[in-house]
């Protein structure tokens, strides 16, 4: 059948007997080759427990780039290469310490520095504490009330929204800003919620952002955990005019040479066309990372093996890339293209994970309105493995930079219910993944992939 008419076909939400014969069976030889031939586990095994937390600039980041470079070559694809990119290098330094003195009682909070945060003096810091629940909350105290103090940030993340990532959009600007703009007035230091809508001891890290005020201007900012945000609230009520201890010795150091691990299959047909998929390779240092992001690394490695193991060599060149500083900087992400334009490169399609190892759920599509139907129109393929949501959204955010005359930009989107109990936490670990649930993940992205590379995209 010509391509014009299975298109049409396509967009009308049905296939052709004959090809949806081909690709219903063609999925079903990527399911099993993913649940029954998978490499994604060891791989995330070694790379959560024996290597372990890849901040970028560590040691870690670059045993794990110098591993699954070699897992790569094992495929024996076409080619596996490493591309430089420079990265931020920030060190958390000694464990924080935080505690609310009430006269001769000490209460000791659990806490962790916000990545990139300045450190405390040496000896730490000790003030009162304005507790607020928004950005602009704090914007109408004003300098007068929040000059010298610690501005405590406690708004939760809402547990109305099904959607967790939209209750994670709603609360994310008091870490990533706090700082900012409590030091412009003059505060001393941040205290944020952790973004977790579960009550735990757990403190979460992430990115804090000075944007461009003055060294003077930046302040230690420091998360607190759920149970503890509790606490200090609650104890700040009974006792207003309590003091607040915080000591932190976190560095910034000059930009370290890092690298984007790349593996490539050469398309048969259209090599000059390609199609990315792939994860971030660094993480926060307080767990392992399994879930952000080594899971979606591993994934975008195993539909290579995938499509090894069944015999699939694609029309269009696949590109797996293995981003790296997508949490503090997303140098990789950047970087890749910036490579990319100067080669001239045409990228038609690209597919991120990086939402969890969790039970895949569906896709969000960034794209035009014919090529969001065209996929959204495969849903039929995918009824049988549970997937079901195809939504217009954000992709990703190492693929964000990635510009073409045409891409087509895909996020994998699992169950995220409890994605945020782990999320840049000390449990972010390599047993909170569940193998069949990480190789479902895998099998989707091939799947997806599998069904561009045979249509192509919309134009």
């Amino acid at each position: 059948m010509k391509k014009s008419i299975l298109m049409a076909a396509l967009l009308c939400g049905t296939l052709p007997l004959l090809a949806q014969t081909a690709a219903e069976q063609t999925l079903k030889e990527i399911y099993k080759s993913s649940l029954t031939d998978a490499k994604c586990y060891p791989w995330l095994d070694h790379l959560s427990n024996t290597i372990g937390s890849r901040l970028s600039a560590s040691p870690g980041a670059e045993k794990a780039v110098l591993y699954t470079k070699a897992q790569l070559e094992t495929l024996g694809v076409d080619k596996v290469y490493l591309q430089e990119v420079m990265v931020p290098k920030w060190v958390r330094g000694e464990k924080e310490i935080g505690y609310l003195q009430l006269g001769k009682q000490k209460i000791t909070f659990p806490i962790c520095a916000l990545g990139g945060s300045v450190a405390t003096p040496k000896s730490g810091l000790n003030a009162t504490v304005i507790e607020v629940k928004s950005l602009e909350e704090l914007t109408a105290l004003g300098e007068a009330k929040v000059k010298g103090k610690i501005i405590f940030f406690n708004r939760p993340m809402n547990p109305e929204f099904v959607e967790t990532f939209k209750a994670y959009s709603g609360c994310v600007d008091q870490r990533s800003s706090g700082a900012r703009e409590a030091g412009k007035l003059g505060a001393l230091a941040v205290i944020v919620r952790s973004m977790n809508l579960r009550m735990d001891d757990l403190p979460h890290t992430g990115a804090t952002n000075y944007g461009d005020i003055s060294k003077d201007q930046r302040i230690p900012a420091a998360a607190i955990s759920t149970n503890g945000a509790e606490l200090l609230s609650k104890s700040l009520k009974a006792n207003p005019n309590a003091t607040f201890y915080l000591k932190q010795s976190c560095q910034t150091f000059d930009d370290v040479l890092s690298h984007n691990v790349v593996a490539e299959m050469t398309g048969t047909e259209h090599p000059e066309q390609i199609m990315v998929v792939g994860g971030h390779l660094d993480s926060w240092d307080l767990g392992d990372g399994s879930h952000d992001d080594g899971a979606g690394c591993v994934q975008s490695m195993e539909v290579l093996n995938i499509f090894k193991n069944i015999g699939y060599k694609p029309k269009h060149t696949l590109r797996v890339v293995l981003f790296m500083n997508e949490e503090n900087g997303v140098r990789g992400g950047k970087e890749y293209e910036i490579q990319s334009a100067k080669s001239n490169e045409n990228h038609i399609f690209a597919l991120e994970s990086d939402s969890g190892g969790f039970s895949p759920r569906g896709f969000s599509i960034d794209g035009d309105e014919a090529n969001f139907n065209q996929i959204k129109n495969w849903g039929v393929l995918f009824e049988p493995y549970l997937i079901h949501k195809f939504v217009k959204g954000h992709s990703g955010v190492d693929i964000g930079p990635l510009q073409s005359k045409q891409i087509i930009k895909v996020g994998l989107q699992p169950d995220s219910q409890r994605y945020f109990d782990y999320h840049h936490a000390a449990n972010d670990t390599f047993d909170a993944v569940n193998k069949r649930e990480l190789e479902l993940g895998a099998a989707a992205m091939a799947s997806l992939l599998y069904l561009i590379d045979q249509n192509g995209i919309v134009k």
